[in-house]
């Protein structure tokens, strides 16, 4: 099933009405979902960009990582983005993905930035041992790498049931202009970009055109990988952020990103069980309508 942009609106609209019910705890109800247009199958609005926290687990212990990501689903969410750095990260995530508690909960994606077919293959196989998995849930070719070739890779997967999605990333805008030819002329089911409160560059074309093409969205750098924070760590929340219930700077951008209906899922990075929740909690909260928007735009711009 193919969902057109209109119904696409008109769904999310009534998740957001259906997702705003006064007084109840985010843990108390499923998180409001979004529908990948190329089948309708609904994914919940926020997820985990999982590089930060794979990478750390050497230092933090898979028990922290773990504590994260079943936060995360305690919420009602089960998008988990990952890059593949080395055998042994991956091996220790793996483990923690293939919990009883966690194995049928999670959208697990993943994420090749490769340069010929065999390389690709092989990173590709050896990325699903070590997450335990026969198929997963969505491949993307990271920062269009080497795309003419691991295309065609990707398509393999997903005809031989090995992938359940395909995609392609793009998380900075001197790759918008590629990502914008790409899509006008394949279909993939994702893009992940890059898109917030503060780098809005998707924001006038691309988001538009993603949307009209049927394509799902994944956003990373919400935060700007932690750039954000250090840059309002000086400024208090202002008081009219009440209007939409935001109680943090992280929740300001989640909310704005979130207030466009063609972003699907929004990734968020974190090795803290609390900020998980803190992030998952913006999923339950109401968006800014037109005006309000502008006036978070204003506000980022002249800090």
């Amino acid at each position: 099933m193919t969902i057109s942009r209109r119904d696409l609106v008109t769904l999310l609209a009534a998740g957001a009405a259906a997702g705003l019910a006064p007084g109840v705890l985010p843990a108390q109800r499923s998180m409001p979902a979004r529908p990948i247009p190329s089948t309708g199958e609904l994914v919940p609005i926020i997820g985990l960009g999982s590089t930060k926290p794979v990478t750390q687990i050497a230092e933090l212990g898979e028990e922290r990582v773990a504590a994260v990501i079943r936060t995360l689903t305690e919420h009602g969410g089960k998008v988990v983005d990952t890059w593949p750095r080395n055998s042994a990260s991956d091996a220790a995530f793996g483990r923690i993905i293939d919990t009883p508690q966690l194995r049928e909960r999670l959208f697990v994606t993943l994420n090749l930035e490769q340069t010929g077919k065999a390389a690709g293959i092989e990173h590709f196989d050896r990325t699903l041992r070590n997450y335990r998995r026969e198929t997963i849930d969505l491949v993307n070719v990271g920062s269009l790498t080497d795309l003419d070739v691991q295309w065609p890779n990707l398509q393999e997967w997903k005809a031989a049931g090995r992938a359940r999605y395909i995609g392609v990333t793009a998380a900075q805008a001197a790759l918008y202009e590629r990502l914008q030819t790409f899509v006008r002329n394949e279909t993939p089911d994702f893009v992940e970009i890059n898109y917030s409160v503060t780098e809005r560059d998707a924001e006038a074309r691309l988001l538009p055109l993603l949307a009209d093409r049927g394509i799902a969205v994944l956003v990373s750098r919400p935060f700007m990988n932690g750039a954000y924070f250090e840059r309002l760590e000086s400024t208090p929340l202002p008081g009219w952020t009440a209007e939409i219930q935001c109680e943090s700077w992280a929740q300001f951008s989640l909310q704005y990103i979130l207030a466009n209906p063609a972003v699907t899922c929004v990734l968020t990075e974190t090795t803290s069980p609390a900020h998980m929740a803190e992030n998952a909690a913006s999923a339950f909260k109401p968006v800014p309508q037109a005006g309000l928007s502008a006036r978070m735009r204003e506000l980022i711009d002249a800090i």
